[in-house]
């Protein structure tokens, strides 16, 4: 079967190949090109199946109208459905999406923004990791259009988005707290990341303020790859909760959530009866989990659409002009049955 060229739309349409050219690139209302035009153009090339030679257009236009998502791990919930919402919204704008998965891992991360240069991305959307601060830095001093998700560098300033993570946990603890709950335990990894570093601060504020002559350190620090051998983990996630006799615990992160309710159920302590569990990060297990788990919701869509809106913006495409490109916000408090 024969491949549909430019220059077939254009006899069909009854127009020439620079009539299509300017409506499939976006150009018609600047080129004067009648609605009826454009819209006959559509129709063909939507019936035709018609699919433009990327490398072609990237030469004529400077633009792949591709972008690239990196995050840590695409089986993650908060990063899968991410990139969801990443895609539609691109779609939006006449873009496409390529996925990447670092794994926390500089060096693959590295290399994975090589390849995607050299396949001549626009721009990145860019869940950083550990000792990336040079690639970032790099993007900064080649004005390659990037918008960081998630977390970023204090020390490098480029544009990004995520939730106010101290809020986030302030939140939590403030309804522990309010509940009567006095040894509230807290489990966390130890990344060296700015999202990860705000929610231990509010943690160990939140104790302080509430218990300011306590000694007792009620906060777990887990390796980087603690998913890597559950068994282990959850080992130590058992020890924390006997050994410091907590009546809550503040999981902070989706991932460490779900080791510990299955940590809790081998224990064999009832939630909240004897137990009570909050976790920042949703997940669909502390949904449908007996009792449903309290969680701290990162609203992913407001996430996703900002960092995609700051990212046209950069490339030129943007329907309207954002107002901030260092963007924060407020995470969701969902109060269920296991507080």
């Amino acid at each position: 079967m024969k491949k549909i060229s430019l220059k077939d739309i254009a006899k069909m349409a009854g127009v020439s190949t620079s009539t299509v050219s300017f409506v499939l690139n976006g150009k018609a209302e600047q080129m004067r090109i009648s609605k009826p035009i454009v819209e006959k153009v559509h129709q063909i090339v939507k019936k035709s199946g018609y699919q433009p030679n990327r490398v072609a257009v990237s030469l004529r236009t400077g633009k792949s109208k591709i972008i690239g998502l990196l995050v840590d791990d695409i089986s993650n919930q908060f990063f899968a459905s991410c990139a969801k919402f990443i895609e539609d919204e691109a779609n939006e704008y006449g873009y496409k999406v390529i996925f990447c998965c670092t794994e926390n891992d500089a060096h693959r991360a590295r290399t994975l923004l090589n390849i995607l240069n050299y396949q001549q991305v626009d721009g990145f959307i860019i869940t950083p990791t550990v000792k990336m601060n040079k690639d970032i830095e790099q993007l900064v001093q080649y004005k390659k259009p990037f918008v960081l998700m998630d977390r970023y560098f204090p020390e490098i300033n480029t544009p990004y988005v995520l939730v106010n993570n101290y809020s986030g946990i302030e939140k939590g603890m403030t309804h522990l707290i309010r509940k009567g709950y006095k040894r509230i335990g807290f489990v966390t990894v130890d990344l060296k990341m700015i999202q990860m570093d705000m929610r231990e601060q509010a943690y160990k504020d939140a104790q302080k303020k509430e218990q300011p002559a306590s000694k007792q350190k009620l906060l777990l620090k887990l390796p980087i790859n603690c998913t890597d051998d559950r068994e282990a983990t959850m080992q130590m996630i058992i020890s924390f909760i006997r050994d410091t006799e907590l009546d809550a615990v503040f999981f902070a992160t989706n991932y460490l959530g779900i080791l510990g309710l299955e940590s809790i159920q081998q224990i064999g302590l009832e939630i909240p009866r004897d137990i009570a569990v909050i976790c920042f990060d949703d997940n669909d297990i502390f949904r449908l989990h007996t009792p449903a788990i309290t969680v701290i919701r990162q609203p992913i869509d407001k996430i996703a659409k900002s960092s995609v809106a700051i990212l046209m913006d950069q490339l030129g495409a943007g329907k309207h002009k954002v107002q901030r490109i260092q963007v924060e916000i407020d995470p969701e408090f969902v109060v269920r049955k296991s507080t």
